[in-house]
């Protein structure tokens, strides 16, 4: 990797000299595109950018992001991250991971990740399916669809991953879709400002798998009437033309005209109406909620580490590997 003045990226100097062997038509070719062009715009040395993943086919992404880069196992690509930034704080860590990775075999890592406040930046690639293992279903996937591991229809409940993430307390959430590059790079540029830990899910489609899973969401015929952008401190408006408006009751979220819409305020400390907000039916009238459900300040655990680090060093030095060993009740073994 050739070092580059920050201030002069562009996305061709994120591009790697892999193939990118993705099934054509995956929305993970447009995901990465953004991404891309949003790291081109951090002005931060690529020396100090890392992407973690697990496994999946979101997880070949650190091939073809040309940053440093772990490919690490089923899951625990979160657990790696953390000791990556606790080891170097200097660097920007982000993770890649899908639905399955992220909240079946790794669900408690993300969770304990989320609620310990790490600084780190999880992309969560959402396609309701196992892709790479050839389509079983996965922890979102929507009930009674039929898979070679669910052949007469799953009976799970699916997961809602951002309600996942605002209940494990992660201090950033947020929404994005594939296709939708200009609002998908203004989320991970969101992303990288947050101090703490930052989730963004993205609506991804699967060609072979679960084909048009978001399209009754994300169709360019439905798009505008269906998906609500969360913009802090601007109004709930959605529709061609910002025609229609949310405003919250205390029982309910009603559609309404735009100028009576709420402003949306994703400061609110509890995260109260981003979890009402984030929990409807996504086959119902009401828009589905996009954009940054929750960002919040709070004490970050990788910083804290330092600072207990630097505190005990100055009380007692720097120590040794030999005086650590030797340290307490010793015995000797003869």
């Amino acid at each position: 990797m050739t070092p580059t003045t920050a201030a002069a990226y562009t996305k061709k100097d994120f591009v790697t000299d892999q193939d990118v062997r993705w099934c054509p038509g995956c929305g993970d070719y447009a995901i990465l595109t953004g991404v891309q062009q949003a790291f081109a715009g951090f002005g931060v040395p690529k020396e100090q950018l890392v992407i973690v993943s697990g496994i999946g086919c979101s997880s070949r992404f650190p091939y073809y992001m040309d940053v440093f880069g772990f490919h690490t196992i089923h899951g625990r690509a979160p657990a790696v991250a953390t000791g990556l930034k606790i080891t170097r704080p200097d660097l920007e860590v982000w993770v890649v991971t899908g639905d399955g990775d992220a909240l079946s075999i790794g669900g408690n890592h993300l969770i304990h990740a989320m609620r310990r406040n790490m600084d780190l930046k999880v992309l969560l690639f959402n396609n309701r399916i196992y892709g790479l293992t050839k389509g079983q279903y996965s922890p979102t996937t929507a009930p009674g669809l039929r898979t070679p591991s669910t052949p007469m229809g799953s009976l799970d409940a699916a997961f809602n991953p951002v309600a996942l993430a605002l209940g494990a307390g992660a201090t950033f959430v947020a929404r994005t879709v594939d296709t939708q590059i200009p609002h998908l790079k203004a989320v991970v540029e969101a992303a990288h400002r947050h101090k703490g830990f930052a989730f963004v899910e993205i609506l991804q489609n699967c060609v072979i798998f679960n084909d048009k899973v978001f399209d009754h969401i994300v169709g360019k015929d439905v798009r505008d009437e269906r998906m609500v952008d969360l913009r802090p401190g601007q109004p709930l408006t959605y529709g061609k033309g910002a025609t229609h408006g949310l405003r919250f009751t205390p029982t309910s979220i009603e559609s309404c005209a735009p100028d009576q819409a709420d402003l949306w305020d994703a400061q609110e400390p509890s995260g109260a109406s981003a979890y009402r907000i984030c929990q409807g039916d996504e086959r119902a009238e009401l828009p589905v909620p996009i954009g940054i459900f929750r960002s919040v300040s709070r004490p970050v655990l990788d910083a804290q580490i330092q600072e207990q680090v630097a505190a005990a060093q100055k009380a007692g030095g720097d120590g040794t590997l030999e005086s650590l060993l030797a340290a307490g009740e010793t015995w000797q073994v003869v």
